[in-house]
């Protein structure tokens, strides 16, 4: 079920785990105030106060593009997503270079995907919202969007019709009604974004994790450790008890773990979970597998093609992924895992990664 996080104070929880060899100490903290997500960042630093400035970074440039993404709230001196929504039909927006960069990325990686990832989708992904926000209010009316409703909006979604002015710096949806919804990769662009500006500035050994995005960067400052440890999260146990279990341990560094699933935002319907992922063919929630989990050097990459591999069968997912330099893993109904062989010996249970020195 989504949850909404509605407390707009960060809360550190700076945790000193012990000093190594090295001089370094793992820090640990948090917040939830963007993407409405829990934002968890653990890392190495030689005092608590540099782990602090750190990670206040990190926060400044999550809370910036959160507020340039949002598409539901308006912010004072910004045009952001909801600005661009509000003026389709009208006029261009100005808006911030890194705004037109998302997007010109988002529009690229449209025809790389054949329509499978489409931020002009919007129309139809409202459609979606607004059912599963009468859900919160009333379980037992839930019920799906008519096919005529759906279709209705999805004439609303060309995403040819939306006019980027580099020039001018500009954004423009030419036909009224039209709507962007960049979900399917704000929040790795994002990511990725502070991270490196965070490691610009100094802070070398550490990872993000932003709700299902992790971005890691260079080993752990602690001489016993080669590599840092992601779990691949169990979807049965989450839907079922929600259980944090996972199904194997990833080890890697420098690189972007990101999973899609149906178990992070959904509602139910005659005992049907009715989750957030779309197919643009069929206007319904796509159903091939539980959970797709992608693995590739850029978090906003890997999070454009954890939703397109979700969406696509697994041979076109697994050619696209190859192509970019990306590896996968599937994960359907009966938590049977399908593995790129390039992905195995970085798995603890598939080929014994561990995160020790030996």
């Amino acid at each position: 079920m989504r949850r909404y996080l509605s407390i707009l104070l960060m809360i550190g929880l700076c945790c000193l785990c012990g000093c190594t060899e090295s001089g370094y100490s793992k820090y640990r903290s948090y917040f939830i105030d963007t993407f409405d997500t829990m934002v968890q960042i653990v890392g190495y630093a030689e005092t608590d106060e540099d782990f602090n400035a750190y990670t206040d970074l990190i926060h400044q440039e999550m809370l910036r593009y959160h507020q340039y993404f949002d598409k539901y709230n308006n912010y004072p001196g910004i045009n952001n997503i909801k600005t661009i929504n509000d003026q389709a039909g009208i006029a261009p927006v100005e808006v911030d270079p890194v705004i037109l960069e998302l997007i010109s990325l988002s529009m690229e990686w449209y025809e790389k995907t054949d329509g499978a990832v489409n931020i002009a989708f919007g129309p139809v992904l409202s459609v979606w919202h607004d059912y599963r926000e009468r859900y919160q209010d009333d379980p037992q009316g839930a019920k799906l969007p008519s096919q005529e409703e759906l279709e209705a909006a999805a004439q609303l979604t060309d995403i040819n019709q939306v006019i980027i002015d580099w020039e001018n710096q500009t954004v423009f949806l030419a036909q009224p009604g039209m709507s962007l919804d960049v979900g399917a990769v704000a929040k790795g662009f994002a990511t990725e974004k502070a991270g490196d500006y965070a490691y610009s500035q100094g802070f070398t050994s550490f990872m993000i994790s932003s709700g299902g995005n992790v971005r890691i960067y260079d080993p752990p400052a602690n001489p016993d450790k080669v590599s840092w440890g992601v779990g691949l999260q169990d979807p049965q146990a989450a839907v079922l008890s929600g259980e944090d279990r996972y199904l194997d341990t990833l080890f890697l560094n420098d690189c972007s773990v990101v999973t899609s699933g149906n178990y992070q935002r959904y509602y139910m319907v005659d005992g049907q979970r009715i989750h957030h992922i779309i197919d643009p063919e069929t206007l319904m929630p796509a159903q091939n597998y539980t959970a797709v989990t992608v693995v590739t050097k850029d978090s906003g990459l890997a999070d454009l093609l954890s939703t397109a591999l979700y969406i696509m069968d697994q041979e076109e997912g697994e050619a696209l992924a190859r192509a970019n330099d990306a590896m996968a893993i599937w994960i359907d109904e009966e938590n049977n895992l399908t593995i790129m062989p390039e992905l195995i010996p970085y798995m603890q249970q598939q080929g014994g990664a561990s995160s020790q020195k030996s």
